[in-house]
């Protein structure tokens, strides 16, 4: 019998849903609520005939421990995510020049979610994390992915430095950053085969990831604060790419 996990939230439950429903058991809403949100993921249940129950609110704070959960749970069948290599991205039939989010020890969950939404949303083809040191793909993280989880690739090395060196090796240009990077993010060509490289919240890049790199870009910072949130400075990062190559 398939083991069963708990996921919450709206945008993760309905992306389950559209994605591959036939993983849901049953959905469990919040009695007290009526709202449009609510109405949709009923109505989608029933669609591909998942049982929903309405139940008392505490219930549903049981089954997720932070309470953060908007109302609404699934109990889902913990399916075997499909297996995606660096190199199955990089011998894919894209469209355009590759493109990597490389994540460097990571591990607030939120922020690893963040990370992937953004990436989503910006065209990314994978997100490559390390093993160790670094968060899993959690339910908090499914939550804040809000879909993005379900949709791009997560794939998890066990040596980063020697991944890099692949992605060199493929003719991959590696750039990391850092508040103390050579370049201007701006005055950086990114339009061919890219991989940019964010370190963790507190520490940033590791040393050794440092020295791998093919250059280190900076976000010109013109205000008082010194530095930005991982996923801030991810959008910040992705979102350069995506313009300079919308523009070529």
């Amino acid at each position: 019998m398939s083991q069963m996990q708990v996921i919450f939230g709206f945008h993760s439950i309905i992306s389950r849903l559209r994605q591959s429903s036939h993983s849901i058991n049953e959905i469990l809403v919040d009695k007290d609520r009526s709202d449009p949100r609510t109405k949709e993921i009923t109505i989608l249940a029933k669609e591909h005939n998942i049982r929903v129950l309405n139940v008392d609110r505490a219930r549903l704070d049981g089954l997720v421990s932070n309470k953060n959960h908007q109302g609404v749970v699934a109990m889902v069948k913990q399916i075997k995510e499909a297996f995606v290599t660096v190199e199955d991205i990089l011998e894919g039939e894209l469209s355009e020049p590759v493109f990597f989010l490389v994540l460097d020890g990571v591990e607030d969950p939120h922020n690893l979610g963040a990370c992937l939404r953004v990436a989503d949303c910006m065209g990314v083809h994978a997100v490559i994390v390390p093993k160790d040191r670094a968060v899993g793909l959690n339910a908090t993280v499914r939550k804040v992915a809000s879909g993005a989880a379900e949709s791009i690739p997560l794939i998890v090395v066990t040596n980063l430095a020697r991944t890099i060196r692949l992605l060199k090796d493929a003719n991959v240009n590696v750039l990391g950053t850092a508040e103390n990077g050579d370049f201007s993010l701006y005055d950086f060509d990114l339009k061919g085969p890219i991989a940019i490289v964010l370190g963790s919240e507190g520490d940033g890049l590791r040393r050794l990831t440092k020295e791998v790199c093919d250059s280190l870009l900076k976000i010109p910072m013109l205000g008082a604060v010194e530095s930005l949130n991982v996923s801030v400075a991810a959008g910040i990062f992705l979102a350069e790419v995506r313009r300079q190559r919308i523009k070529s």
